[in-house]
């Protein structure tokens, strides 16, 4: 059964850095392409970046140039590097496979970036 639990959310100032990590069990993350996804209160869940098997990556026009998807096979990780964070940012952030391939969603680690 696959698990997928994010952590290292929290509450950042605008412009501050956090790295989200995603712990999966049941899954080799090197094995499939891995995407973070986001959800603000009110909004649908948008695709934040993805990683293919290949390592090649893609993001969301917002985050561009600000965030960087890793994947560490050695810790069956995928991790999500946020720098100059802006209030926008805040969200509920997700780990999964990208549609259709999707696994049953975790719990997600809250990103809240406030003064």
């Amino acid at each position: 059964q696959v698990r997928l639990v994010e952590s290292g959310g929290g509450l950042v100032q605008p412009g501050g850095s956090l790295r989200l990590s995603c712990a999966a069990s049941g899954i080799d993350v090197s094995k499939n392409a891995w995407a973070w996804y986001r959800q603000a209160p009110g909004k649908q869940r948008e695709l934040v970046a993805l990683i293919t098997n290949f390592e090649s990556t893609s993001y969301g026009e917002s985050v561009k140039g600000r965030f960087a998807i890793f994947r560490d096979n050695a810790k069956n990780t995928v991790d999500l590097q946020m720098n100059s964070l802006k209030s926008e940012d805040t969200a509920a952030y997700y780990c999964n496979a990208p549609f259709p391939l999707h696994r049953p969603w975790g719990q997600g680690t809250q990103v809240t970036v406030s003064s």
